[in-house]
């Protein structure tokens, strides 16, 4: 699906880009300009120089925090011009959003409340907790902890912080663009993730603004594609479904940010959770980045060609880091079973002493690592003096695997490779 962009910036795209340039100042002393590190694996893949813009290497890990920070200096100001102090902020958001404004509300020392679902990881509300915020916790999803928020916003004077539909926060996100053009002059695609429009709407406005033929690209999971459904006219009771790319799940986007993405964006383009899924073990294994699900989806489109450049340079922005480790844990295992690194085999034994031992000795001398072990005896198929049994293992080679089981039956004893 193509978004053709606008002739020429809208008013309120060029105050948003005069901002951007603001923003740029005043925020730097309190977040990472965060590193643009060639790829060389990437790059062979894609076919093009390829470079990874490393927000999760980010203060609090992601890129929201550029945005919170200047917001809140743009509110102490407007405060100030009027002989007044911020009372506070409040913002509603079960991870990065969370974190972004309670680092600013700290660096500032304003005092910050953050309402989040009663299912938001401890790991994320630990964390939001470490940078002084008080957490109350609230509802089940992010709309009742946003209601909650709101009617805090009301009872005690303090101001709302909206995670992307805000023209600071947008100016925040923008600073990201421009350090991608200060280094790179002139990307020929700039890849970003979408939820709710934040991220690309900034960077689109910095990087079109200066470089205008660089195509930028929005990413989308296909469980969690609302900006897709508002810019085709089907928003109308959409719902996202589960994705391992939380931080893009919402359930419309802004109105400001889905204007700026009709204007700006050239394409959005979505990918499926298994594309998710190879990207950030990808990232983890082959170059040692840690990225959340929304953070990885420019790699997952550039991986599994949903997204195919023609030429470079191609900037994908990596845009947070905070994965769930439980979460991260299941992603490997579940990779390394679709690379046939860890099988389990399945198989019959006399369940009397010594025999797991010789199963065990024959996996071990084909380089097989066991992980578990798991037993039946309980199973009406089976007779009463043998047991099931199941042996998780990790392969370096699948010629090991067959090597053993083939040494197994040699020995009296048959095993399959379980699925």
């Amino acid at each position: 699906m193509i978004i053709t962009p606008g002739e020429s910036f809208s008013s309120d795209i060029e105050n948003i880009y005069k901002l951007s340039l603001e923003a740029s100042e005043v925020i730097q002393e309190f977040i990472h300009k965060t590193p643009l590190v060639y790829n060389y694996t990437i790059s062979n893949i894609v076919g093009c120089d390829t470079y990874l813009k490393l927000e999760n290497m980010q203060k609090t890990g992601s890129f929201k925090v550029r945005g919170a920070t200047f917001k809140i200096y743009m509110l102490i100001k407007e405060y100030e011009s009027r002989g007044e102090k911020l009372p506070g902020v409040v913002a509603a958001s079960s991870g990065n959003h969370a974190q972004g404004v309670a680092y600013a509300a700290k660096v500032f020392g304003i005092p910050a409340i953050i309402v989040m679902p009663k299912t938001a990881s401890s790991t994320k509300i630990n964390a939001t907790k470490s940078y002084g915020a008080e957490v109350v916790l609230h509802g089940e999803i992010y709309d009742e902890a946003y209601e909650k928020a709101i009617e805090i916003s009301r009872e005690k004077g303090y101001v709302f912080i909206h995670p992307y539909d805000d023209p600071y926060i947008i100016a925040g996100q923008a600073t990201i663009g421009h350090e991608i053009i200060d280094e790179l002059k002139k990307p020929v695609v700039v890849l970003v993730p979408i939820g709710g429009g934040g991220l690309i709407s900034g960077i689109a406005v910095a990087v079109k603004k200066r470089s205008p033929n660089t195509k930028i690209i929005g990413v989308q999971p296909a469980n969690a594609s609302a900006m897709l459904h508002l810019i085709q006219g089907r928003i109308e009771g959409y719902r996202p479904k589960p994705s391992i790319a939380d931080g893009v799940m919402v359930k419309k986007p802004g109105d400001l940010t889905s204007r700026i993405v009709r204007e700006l964006v050239d394409d959005i383009v979505v990918v499926d959770e298994e594309d998710i899924s190879y990207a950030i073990n990808f990232l983890l294994e082959r170059a040692k980045i840690v990225a959340e699900g929304a953070g990885a989806l420019p790699i997952a489109a550039l991986l599994s060609h949903r997204y195919s450049p023609i030429r470079g340079p191609v900037v994908a922005v990596i845009s947070g880091g905070n994965i769930d480790p439980a979460l991260l844990s299941r992603i490997i295992m579940h990779e390394l079973a679709k690379d046939k690194r860890l099988l389990s085999i399945i198989g019959e034994l006399w369940d009397k002493p010594g025999e797991l031992g010789k199963v065990i000795s024959v996996l071990a001398k084909h380089n097989l690592n066991i992980i578990d072990i798991r037993h039946d005896r309980w199973d009406p198929r089976l007779l009463p003096s043998k047991a099931k049994l199941e042996i998780v293992f990790e392969a370096k080679t699948s010629e090991d695997v067959e090597l053993a089981l083939v040494e197994l039956e040699r020995i009296g004893y048959r095993f399959r490779v379980k699925g």
